[in-house]
């Protein structure tokens, strides 16, 4: 049996605002973030145990080449991405996720 995978909406909202900010810096980068990402959730679709545990049930996994982190946690018939946060912020300052 598959595990249905999803992206919540504030991780939605992580996501667009890193694609922005980085098109900005410099256009096509932001699709070179997104193509990285992309890999790593395809990754962590396909062998959600694979990343550590760094909290209570929550996972981690690095994004190549950006510093950026990807949180999800594994149930068993679900994959939820929590958040894709930069490495230097703190998770703990989540807002409610």
């Amino acid at each position: 049996m598959s595990r249905q995978f999803v992206i919540r909406k504030q991780a939605e909202r992580d996501i667009q605002s890193i694609f922005r900010w980085y098109e900005r810096q410099e256009p096509g980068l932001g699709e070179e973030f997104l193509t990285s990402l992309g890999d790593r959730l395809e990754t962590i679709r396909d062998f959600p145990e694979s990343f550590p545990v760094i909290y209570s049930n929550v996972r981690r996994a690095v994004v190549t080449r950006f510093p950026y982190l990807v949180f999800y946690v594994v149930r068993p018939s679900r994959v939820s991405v929590l958040a894709v946060l930069h490495q230097s912020r703190n998770p703990a300052k989540w807002p409610g996720r």
